[in-house]
């Protein structure tokens, strides 16, 4: 395998700087261990104006086997000679994004203690490899690298034979990289990009690979078109390493759209004994919460520390009437969409109607503790199957959240900044679009009914608004009428004759017509009826 980085420079930066960033001296040639070979650095060219370090890495295929046990790529018992006679001695892999985390370690990681700023900044860089092995061809390349602000991504297919054009291309190619980067950031993405394309890799795949993606992927993956393929790729495929690595990276990019660290994002809960949290709220599903709010422990009067209440608290009628709504729907699929800690999923699990429901929640921590609730490790394997427990944010779309009979948002919308309801609407209504939508959310009304709550304040520091009831019902009527839904209200706690109940719940029913596909049939037919005339002209 062979490998070549080259930069320019000038004579107050001189291009031989690449040697203190890749830490090897460009006088010298250096030879290194790598777990599967030898590899060589030596400079074709070190001059001011240019320079280019090359890495020769070169494998033992009959070591390669011995330490694989005949594991990987080729190493099938049945196939004793591909176990020999292959191309990973020549075609650059997982083995040689293993040489560059070896050789480049410190580059990798963007330290230079003798030139920090050069470390720091972009420079002017060409990357080649001889021979990639692209499973999914030129244009695949160019899709995992074009995002990554490379000016030139030049992926030229390798002929299986030049004696004889007619055979065509093979899965290799040859990888011409050219653009200003920094140094780091472009091994970073070689060492991930690499396998991918190989869509193999030759050592096992262990759990802490979720953590070398994500620290080699941090500032570019969370946010590249083609995550999933990445990620699914890089992890060999093991869809539980892979579901977990996605939803590290949905908090990243959570974390991203609102300049807040990953930690603020999943604070949702305390690490608290389940026992102790039974009055918490199943909350937000995109935003962070502590997982109490004023008036759940209780009744009126009990908001705000006030002796606990033997009436039955308003969360608990909370989730009786959102039961109902369900059993009247006749649903038996269900989305608790912002599930918190799983109170509500728990209660839904009593039910042996609700056949399958699956909690989603944006907080791994949430989660976790929802999981401890629910004792998943200790269930029978049929009620097991009726449950599961998923991350993800409700302001993007999720194929995974279509085909449900009902959905449920209780206490999750008031959560978001007003500007971010609209993408949760198309997310739930238009993506998703259950045939049940339960939404529940505090009645600001019912606030000066607490005693103990100073005027003016909502009843949670993350709430970013709270409701009267005709603004809950002009917002629900407009998505009701967008989406194709008909609309319900229902009071939720003492339905005060004033100020109205505690909290206020909207139930959307999906009509037999999505007005989407309405208006989509509609204009089809027109421009098919203009043509008709057109033609007939």
């Amino acid at each position: 395998m062979f490998l070549t980085i080259s930069t320019t420079g000038t004579p107050d930066r001189p291009a031989t700087d690449l040697g203190f960033l890749l830490h090897k001296h460009p006088d010298r040639a250096q030879t290194f261990s790598t777990s599967h070979g030898t590899a060589q650095v030596f400079y074709p060219e070190a001059s001011t104006e240019r320079c280019t370090a090359a890495m020769l890495l070169e494998i033992d295929p009959v070591a390669l086997v011995r330490r694989g046990k005949g594991k990987g790529r080729g190493g099938a018992p049945d196939a004793a000679l591909a176990r020999y006679v292959n191309d990973r001695p020549y075609a650059a892999s997982s083995l040689l994004a293993v040489a560059l985390s070896t050789v480049f370690k410190s580059a990798l990681r963007g330290v230079c203690t003798a030139l920090p700023e050069r470390a720091a900044n972009p420079l002017p860089l060409r990357i080649e490899i001889p021979a990639v092995p692209a499973r999914g061809g030129a244009e695949l390349v160019r899709a995992l690298f074009g995002p990554l602000g490379w000016a030139s991504v030049r992926a030229e297919p390798v002929p299986l034979d030049e004696r004889f054009p007619q055979w065509g291309d093979s899965r290799y190619v040859q990888l011409v990289l050219e653009g200003e980067l920094r140094l780091a950031d472009a091994l970073r993405q070689l060492y991930i990009l690499l396998p991918v394309l190989d869509d193999a890799k030759h050592y096992w795949v262990a759990p802490d690979e979720v953590d070398k993606l994500l620290r080699a992927g941090e500032g570019w993956l969370a946010e590249h078109p083609e995550q999933q393929l990445i990620t699914s790729r890089y992890l060999a495929r093991r869809w539980g390493l892979t579901r977990q690595a996605m939803a590290r990276l949905e908090l990243v990019r959570l974390a991203e759209a609102d300049d807040i660290d990953v930690e603020a994002i999943d604070n949702a809960v305390e690490e608290i004994p389940v026992e102790d949290a039974d009055g918490a709220e199943a909350g937000d599903a995109t935003e962070p919460r502590d997982g109490t709010e004023a008036g759940d422990a209780a009744e009126a009067g009990d908001a705000a520390g006030a002796a606990p209440s033997k009436e039955v608290s308003l969360a608990s009628r909370r989730r009786e009437a959102i039961l109902t709504a369900l059993r009247d729907a006749g649903a038996g699929s269900v989305l608790d969409l912002g599930c918190g800690q799983g109170q509500l999923v728990q209660e839904l699990l009593k039910d042996a109607r609700f056949r399958h429901i699956v909690g989603v929640d944006v907080s791994v921590r949430a989660l976790t503790i929802a999981a401890r609730r629910l004792k998943l490790d200790r269930m029978s394997e049929r009620q097991a199957e009726r449950v599961t427990l998923t991350q993800g944010a409700l302001t993007y779309t999720d194929k995974r959240l279509k085909g449900y009979d009902a959905a449920v948002l209780s206490e999750v919308i008031e959560h978001l900044d007003p500007p971010r309801l609209p993408a949760l609407e198309y997310a739930v209504f238009g993506s998703a679009r259950p045939g049940t939508v339960v939404v529940t959310t505090p009645n600001v009304e019912y606030n000066v009914r607490w005693e103990t709550l100073p005027a003016g304040h909502v009843r949670h520091g993350d709430h970013r608004f709270e409701w009267t009831r005709a603004e809950f019902r002009d917002w629900a009527g407009e998505v009701g009428r967008r989406h194709g839904y008909d609309v319900t209200y229902r009071p939720v706690g003492p339905d005060d004759p004033e100020v109205g109940p505690p909290t206020q719940m909207a139930v959307f029913t999906a009509t037999a017509t999505d007005p989407r596909t309405t208006r989509t049939t509609r204009t089809t037919r027109t421009t098919q009826t203009t043509r008709k005339e057109e033609n007939a002209a």
